[in-house]
């Protein structure tokens, strides 16, 4: 038999399976394998492509989208999880995004929604507009001895079971000083992540003190980010995600 043959007669044994059972399998993967079944052949596709998968996908709270919200209206529930995972934050409540990938639940907390330390004092810090953003406002740093940030999350808004990175987005003006490294920490119930982040690359350490650092990398839209540790939100447990930067 050839090569080609045995492909076909592999393609007509699964044709001859009930969609159904394709797609309630696919389904209990995650959206990057849907991707992948769709070119496996075209039964594969027309039960990876169903609403039945992209259902799946999508979270259980998924708020109603009020008509006209999307126009145009997305055709499948794949659209749907397609545009809301591209970056469609106003359709969803409290900065939430589905992660392309796995369609975990990620969250995006502005400026406001953190604790910085003396942002309130204008000698050290002052909100600025944006218009490269999401978001209308950040915090820009004047001069300050001391940063500190926290940022806080209830744990039962995120994706049970699911291993989440607080990242922090930041840019960096054409002059600045003194931006070394920071101890990074992210708290969960009793788990904790600590390590050594940098905000700059800086020219005083030698390579092998900075060997461990984790450094920010800069994004296609121009922001910075680094990633202050991991936590893995297992099902069922209730509490805050708290992340929290030190620099003196």
């Amino acid at each position: 038999m050839e090569e080609g043959e045995a492909c076909d007669d592999c393609e007509c044994e699964i044709a001859r399976l009930p969609e159904e059972l394709l797609s309630a399998a696919i389904s209990l993967t995650a959206p990057r394998d849907a991707f992948r079944a769709a070119a496996v052949s075209r039964a594969f596709r027309a039960a990876a492509d169903s609403d039945a998968v992209w259902a799946s996908f999508l979270p259980r709270d998924l708020p109603d989208l009020a008509d006209g919200e999307l126009s145009p209206a997305p055709p499948s529930k794949k659209d749907l999880f397609l545009r809301l995972s591209a970056g469609h934050y106003h359709l969803l409540p409290d900065r939430l995004k589905l992660d392309r990938e796995t369609g975990a639940k990620c969250y995006v907390l502005s400026a406001r929604a953190l604790v910085i330390i003396w942002t309130c004092t204008p000698r050290y810090w002052r909100w600025i507009p944006l218009t490269d953003s999401r978001f209308t406002e950040a915090a820009e740093l004047l001069s300050v001895c001391w940063l500190e940030i926290l940022g806080n999350i209830d744990s039962r808004m995120l994706s049970p079971n699911s291993t989440y990175a607080a990242v922090l987005v930041f840019k960096i003006a054409e002059e600045f000083y003194q931006l070394d490294t920071v101890d990074a920490t992210v708290n969960l119930g009793g788990s904790k992540s600590s390590r050594e982040v940098a905000l700059t690359r800086s020219r005083r350490r030698p390579e092998e003190e900075i060997s461990a650092v984790l450094f920010p990398r800069t994004r296609a839209d121009g922001w910075m980010e680094v990633e202050l540790g991991e936590f893995f939100n297992e099902e069922g447990e209730d509490g805050n995600a708290r992340e929290h930067q030190n620099l003196w």
